[in-house]
């Protein structure tokens, strides 16, 4: 069992389990599983999936009933006869003509589709206005959107839904959107921000959502390079810095706030309320004649890449980029773990991010779910509590997110004693031993249906998870630790590794397949190969489907870097592929630390391994390049600021409990820092030495570590929008200590 595989138990329903509110679709923990038969031999010849396949249907026959019922009773919207002539001429085309190229720069430009003979190569192109509009014809009444404002949950039915975003369209035109023009869009996650995205769209133009935490620099040249004609923030606040960013520019013509109210009245700022009934007077038929002759193998949604050096490059997405690939996942998804009813999503990542919008925006769409907003302050502490009223049966997290749950639990699980901890720490064993042997085509052990029941269930009550099948984790690596934590809660996540130039996925880990160190099996539809790969099968991961992006807005030199002109997606990833087609990634081409031996380390491995060793660790940072030896920077694990979600100086309780093993009475970082008895220096050149151990050549092993006063975070620039962190800054903040360390031979 893992090291830090410790006890939740009863202890976590007493302090979790209670449920805020309640949603539309909500349902009660079944007990149709059978899992209090005394009989546990039987049951543990279950999987988790078996046992609660049957309760899950149970709970959701109501409910899908009630849908179909709903769906009998209208068939909403009807095309309108430009639309039908549209979808018409549509199905005549041939999107993988060999005339037409395989990358472009400009936005108004068409791409070649890399179709196939074969499913799901040869699905249908679609573009997003008619994909929508076949979705909403056939399940108008299902819930759509649901926000939690006004102390209760306000909800749209996909046709209601629809018929918001049809009037955000016909407003834009009003306000003097032209075709290929961008709505640029600035705020949390919201339901208009989900109309503005595609109200662009069927208004002729493209949607780029700005990280909030972007730099006045970056707002202002993403608003330039995409010819961003409308900007819609979420408050005050986003609205000042989105009219400092566009001072000068004549392009901007409108920006629509919509939440609050508009501190200063000037020309051409609207409110939502306002902003929706602008465009009242324009018929259907108008709107549709603006997009007749858009094809699905067009932009309709530009990604900035927030980037770790240079201006961030404008990814375009096509129509089929988008649709495609949200159609395949959820084909791999039903044919690992067939739907049981009504697919329920949280929205809380970042939308400027292609991982959010696609598991939080087309995925849902694509399946009729329902997608639930959390706060603003999500990530701050309030996400449980979402997660709680809502119960998803999909979530996507980014390693942090799932980290941060584990540290809370693990802080509840170290209250324990006695028999709890006893109970706990045996259930524990259980989930571990149980999930890796089923990963392996094995059963659970014996007494998994007793610890199922005792801690297990208790947890996913908790924590808003019971209903949870699908768990991902991707945007950046995970450690093979925390994989093990959540296995032995019966939590196991799902590995996706993706970008946004593969519109998102680009492997998933299966359902029961689960490989640790694997980010899993490349998607259908997607051919994927190791380009050049050395003796130890180790190359650029590389991929040719139809989820390639379409190449960088007005950058023809990085998207010959990308895609090759036979079509290949070079993703800049070092990755190996086994037999059966999983990849392991290694690290990033540019991470690559090149000594000055000319020995080359990959950085990300040995950062988790020594953090691994040292648990007290938050951060590690390898450096080296062009110098004889390794180094690292080191950041001990401390609380968060809930308001800025900045770092302090206080340790966490699992630091100083550690450092308390080590004899050592320490608060805050600087204490660690000024200890005259260098214990603690000590235990971190003995973990250095440990990983050294393991190291496969002299030039992989650490020398030494420099313990630095802040841990990496978003507020103060290491991280970026997803927590990757972004090395060149680092390098550049602490380039006086890092001669320092190297000077100290």
């Amino acid at each position: 069992m893992a090291d830090n595989a410790v006890v939740e138990s009863n202890e976590i329903a007493e302090a979790e389990v209670k449920s805020n509110g309640d949603v539309s679709h909500q349902e009660e923990p079944s007990n149709a599983t059978g899992e209090d038969n005394a009989n546990v031999e039987v049951e543990a010849e279950k999987t988790e999936v078996q046992q609660e396949e049957a309760a899950e249907t149970a709970d959701n026959t109501g409910e899908a009933k009630e849908e179909n019922q709903e769906e009998k009773v209208e068939q909403a919207v009807d095309p309108t006869p430009v639309e039908a002539a549209h979808n018409e001429a549509d199905s005549e085309r041939n999107f993988a003509d060999p005339s037409l190229p395989f990358r472009v720069t400009g936005i108004d430009q068409e791409v070649r589709l890399r179709m196939g003979d074969d499913k799901p190569r040869n699905y249908k192109p679609q573009t997003i206005f008619r994909w929508l509009h076949s979705i909403v014809q056939k399940h108008p009444k299902a819930i759509a959107l649901g926000v939690h404002r006004d102390n209760m949950w306000q909800k749209w039915t996909y046709e209601e839904y629809y018929r918001d975003i049809r009037a955000a369209a016909k407003s834009f035109v009003h306000l003097g959107l032209q075709k290929y023009n961008a709505v640029a869009i600035f705020g949390f996650n919201s339901p208009e921000w989900y109309m503005s995205n595609f109200g662009s769209m069927f208004a002729g133009g493209v949607s780029l959502g700005i990280y909030t935490t972007s730099s006045p620099e970056a707002i202002k040249y993403i608003l330039e390079d995409s010819n961003t004609a409308i900007a819609v923030v979420e408050n005050t606040a986003s609205l000042k810095r989105v009219l400092k960013a566009a001072e000068g520019s004549l392009r901007i013509k409108a920006i629509i706030q919509y939440t609050g109210e508009i501190e200063e009245q000037q020309p051409n700022i609207y409110t939502w309320k306002d902003f929706i009934k602008l465009g009242k007077d324009m018929s259907d038929e108008e709107l549709d004649s603006l997009t007749a002759d858009i094809t699905p193998n067009k932009c309709c949604s530009l990604i900035y890449t927030s980037g770790t050096t240079g201006n961030p490059k404008g990814a375009m997405l096509s129509h089929d980029n988008l649709v495609w690939t949200a159609h395949v996942t959820w084909d791999r998804l039903y044919s690992e773990l067939p739907p049981t009813g009504p697919e329920r999503f949280v929205s809380y990542l970042p939308l400027s991010h292609i991982a959010a919008q696609l598991v939080e925006v087309y995925m849902p769409t694509t399946v009729h779910g329902s997608v639930y907003f959390a706060r603003p302050d999500a990530l701050k502490g309030t996400l449980v509590d979402t997660l709680k009223d809502v119960r998803p049966t999909f979530m996507m997290g980014v390693p942090r997110v799932w980290e941060k749950i584990a540290e809370k639990l693990q802080a509840l699980a170290r209250q324990n004693h006695g028999l709890k901890k006893k109970i706990g720490n045996w259930a524990k064993g259980v989930g571990l031993r149980g999930n890796l042997s089923v990963n392996e085509g094995g059963s659970v052990p014996f007494g998994w249906g007793i610890a199922k029941t005792l801690v297990f269930k208790k947890i996913k009550v908790g924590l808003g998870l019971d209903k949870c099948k699908r768990r991902y984790v991707g945007a950046a690596p995970i450690s093979k630790d925390a994989m093990k934590y959540y296995m032995s809660i019966d939590l196991s996540l799902q590995e996706v590794f993706g970008l946004t130039e593969s519109s998102g996925p680009f492997t998933l880990s299966p359902v029961g397949g689960i490989k640790l160190g694997s980010c899993g099996i490349a998607i259908g539809g997607l051919d994927s190969k190791i380009d050049q790969p050395d003796e130890d099968g180790v190359g650029e991961l590389c991929g040719f489907g139809r989820n390639v992006f379409m190449g960088y807005l007005n950058n023809e030199a990085k998207t010959n870097e990308a895609i090759d002109e036979n079509g290949w997606l070079h993703t800049g990833d070092l990755a190996k592929q086994d037999k059966n087609g999983y990849v392991y990634i290694t690290g990033r081409q540019k991470e690559i630390i090149i000594t000055s031996g000319g020995e080359n380390v990959a950085p990300v491995p040995i950062e988790e391994d020594i953090k691994k060793e040292l648990p007290m660790l938050s951060s590690v940072m390898l450096v080296g390049d062009q110098r004889k030896y390794l180094t690292c920077l080191v950041a001990f694990k401390v609380e968060v600021d809930p308001n800025t979600t900045a770092p302090t100086n206080k340790l966490t309780p699992e630091a100083v409990e550690i450092c308390h093993k080590l004899g050592v009475e320490v608060r805050t970082v600087e204490e660690v820092i000024e200890d005259k008895t260098d214990t603690i220096k000590k235990a971190i050149q003995a973990g250095l030495d440990r990983v050294n151990e393991r190291s496969k050549s002299r030039a992989q092993k650490v020398q030494k570590a420099h313990i630095i006063e802040k841990d990496f975070s978003v507020p103060g620039g290491e991280l970026g929008p997803t927590l990757k962190l972004k090395r060149p800054v680092v390098l550049k903040l602490y380039a006086d200590v890092i001669d320092k360390v190297y000077a100290e031979e």
